[in-house]
């Protein structure tokens, strides 16, 4: 699939095809968590030391869980498209919009 020629939204239909087992939209939830909660914590403690732990929680823990998923994580060809569908993931797991179990399975190929 051409993902360069995708706009966001057909992206993102592509994105959550490759987000359908539970563990996968755990670990990328945890992930972008944690990485709020880092921020806060160095901001309000002024402690920058902390830092290093951002790459971990906001790239490690999301690529740990497509070993669920048995795929490549969507980062590596279009990095900046999925961060962003990683935030908007977070907020529709929050918001209830999207389930940690999807009960649709749409997966493009």
């Amino acid at each position: 699939m051409e993902k360069q020629k995708m706009t966001y939204g057909e992206f993102y239909e592509y994105y959550l095809s490759q987000h359908q087992k539970p563990m996968t939209r755990v670990f990328h939830f945890l992930g972008i968590f944690f990485t709020f909660w880092i921020l806060i914590y160095i901001i309000y403690s002024g402690q920058e030391r902390f830092l290093w732990y951002l790459p971990l929680t906001l790239l490690g823990l999301p690529a740990f869980g497509h070993v669920f998923e048995q795929n490549k994580p969507t980062g590596i060809s279009a990095p900046i498209r999925t961060l962003i569908s990683d935030f908007q993931l977070f907020f529709e797991l929050i918001s209830g919009k999207e389930k940690f179990r999807p009960k649709n399975k749409n997966i493009i190929r």
